[in-house]
């Protein structure tokens, strides 16, 4: 599980020192723990799809403090941004393309909007833009 993961790798972060590394993946370690006692679960038992979409949260999030730093005339701090938005980003899966997500919406029997978004977050949570999904479910109606 990813969550496990995260874990794993902050406490070897830590044991290597590397602050940028640990403080990334405790902001990320965190915000999962937060979010498994909102949904009322055990504290380490967040499914892999709420997961990657507090990855892709945190993603977002650090590109707006990143453009923040660089208009602030901040090189330094831009740096340390960048390098935690890629330490966090290889946890991401390679999204679903465009042309997989329209395969997957022609082979459904109810391509209405409602059912189409219904079936890609039970089934492809975390890996595909749901804009981009309901984007494409919208062509079909």
């Amino acid at each position: 599980m990813l969550f496990d993961e995260i874990a794993k790798e902050n406490i070897n972060a830590l044991k290597e020192h590397d602050k940028v590394k640990r403080s990334i993946l405790s902001i990320v370690y965190g915000k999962f723990k937060n979010e498994s006692i909102n949904q009322g679960l055990n504290a380490k038992s967040l499914p892999d799809g709420d997961c990657l979409n507090i990855i892709k949260k945190t993603i977002k999030e650090l590109d707006e403090e990143y453009d923040c730093y660089i208009k602030g005339n901040r090189l330094d701090s831009a740096e340390e941004i960048k390098k935690q938005r890629d330490i966090i980003s290889k946890y991401l899966p390679q999204m679903m393309s465009e042309d997989e997500i329209r395969k997957i919406i022609e082979g459904l029997e109810d391509k209405k909007i409602p059912s189409v978004m219904k079936h890609f977050k039970a089934n492809y949570n975390g890996l595909c833009d749901m804009s981009l999904v309901s984007k494409i479910a919208k062509e079909f109606n």
